[in-house]
């Protein structure tokens, strides 16, 4: 077996390339402009941390926690997992550093890996990337419509605006008790014909049935009482708030009933963004407030609020309406001798040094493979010095877009770029 056959990526990892890794890094740069404006700064965490962070925060009974986890012991016997997603790992350091001592709200934006050890499929990976916010310090539902209305413009200036917002409220430690008892209630009878990953959530974390896509799940759960309708008072008055703000913002949304999220840090507020483009695994962006995860996880109470974006999905999304973004050189330094080599190679570090793309020839090859290298790289200038150039001064120079040509000293060259690229 070849060493290029046996060395392959895992399975449900992989590569991101040019001309993909271009997208990406648009879609970053937008973010992080978009999000700063908002007051939201960057933080970055480890993509190991304590098992315990995870099960505590994410909820022991949970698909992530059961199933998902990349866990394994280090040499010093404690438990490690890779994060599967990133809310637990910036609440710790939010704990840690103690953030919250810092006037709130405190707002946070993070862009990296996350591992879940699921069935690999369109859009869905075992190594997986995700833009996230988290803001801490506010229980108002205007930070709600804040964060939603600020993810909103995001897509839209990714050219997204076939989407769909869904918000929903699953209540309080005071109201949603008395919920799931009822809704416990409602699912007795048909526990025995869930599926088997429900009949354990009956019993461990009944909300989650909701969320279910098995079909036979779906049609059990028909007429199941709507969490909205047992709200306490104060989570009511919350939800209807954040839809009149939302109004205000102009922001189109949809109540989804059903809709619960997979993690148990969840309260009051949780809403998805989908789109109609992406097949069964629709979900752009998803997210809610987590009044209590900071202080389950041993900090003060902190209410806080925030979303995540799955880039594999998204950057599927924007191919289709971002124009092709293929980043060439601006000049290509056609190179023809010895002595050319070494004032090209000065003259490219110049321009180098100057912001400009620059790419150099083959001092050894003819003009003419030269030329041809240039024209595939799709440089925008070819830039030709030999002897005859250097002993007159001045450089040759060709626009490949349309052939145009003519000459100019070396001493005009960076300012040629800034006029004429």
């Amino acid at each position: 077996m070849s060493s290029a056959e046996k060395y392959r990526a895992l399975k449900g990892m992989r590569d991101v390339l040019p001309p993909d890794i271009y997208v990406w890094q648009k879609i970053e740069g937008i973010a992080s402009g978009l999000f700063a404006s908002y007051g939201f700064s960057e933080v970055r965490t480890p993509v190991a941390e304590a098992t315990g962070l995870f099960t505590r925060g994410i909820g022991e009974g949970t698909d992530i926690v059961d199933k998902e986890m990349y866990t394994f012991e280090d040499k010093g016997g404690r438990s490690i997992s890779l994060r599967p997603e990133g809310t637990a790992s910036v609440v710790r350091s939010y704990i840690e550093h103690q953030l919250h001592t810092l006037p709130s709200p405190q707002k946070f934006y993070y862009a990296g890996p996350m591992f879940r050890y699921e069935r690999p499929q369109s859009g869905r990976f075992r190594q997986f990337y995700q833009i996230g916010v988290e803001a801490f310090g506010s229980s108002s539902p205007a930070l709600d419509a804040e964060v939603i209305s600020m993810l909103r413009h995001f897509l839209q200036r990714l050219g997204l605006d076939q989407l769909v917002v869904q918000v929903n409220s699953i209540g309080c430690a005071a109201c949603r008790p008395g919920y799931t008892g009822t809704l416990i209630s409602f699912l007795g009878e048909r526990q025995g014909e869930l599926c088997p990953d429900c009949q354990r959530r009956h019993a461990q974390n009944p909300l989650r049935i909701l969320d279910c896509k098995v079909p036979q799940c779906i049609a059990l759960r028909q007429g199941a009482p709507k969490v909205m309708d047992h709200l306490c008072a104060d989570c009511r008055q919350h939800m209807e708030l954040l839809q009149h703000l939302l109004t205000g913002l102009e922001i189109p949304f949809v109540l989804n009933h059903e809709m619960v999220r997979g993690l148990d840090y969840y309260t009051r507020t949780v809403f998805e963004v989908t789109s109609g483009d992406l097949g069964a695994q629709n979900a752009v962006a998803a997210g809610g407030r987590y009044d209590r995860l900071v202080s389950e996880c041993g900090g003060p109470d902190v209410p806080a609020f925030g979303f995540a974006v799955g880039m594999e999905r998204i950057t599927e999304l924007v191919k289709k309406t971002l124009p092709a973004v293929h980043p060439a050189p601006s000049a290509f330094l056609a190179l023809l001798g010895a002595q050319a080599l070494y004032e090209g190679l000065r003259i490219a570090d110049r321009l180098r040094t100057a912001g400009i793309w620059t790419e150099t020839g083959d001092h050894t090859a003819s003009l003419k493979s030269q030329m041809r290298k240039a024209d595939r790289v799709a440089a925008a200038f070819v830039i030709i010095i030999g002897d005859d150039e250097l002993a007159a001064g001045e450089f040759r120079w060709k626009k490949l877009a349309d052939g145009t040509g003519g000459s100019a000293p070396f001493s005009a060259l960076s300012s040629f770029f800034c006029g004429c690229s």
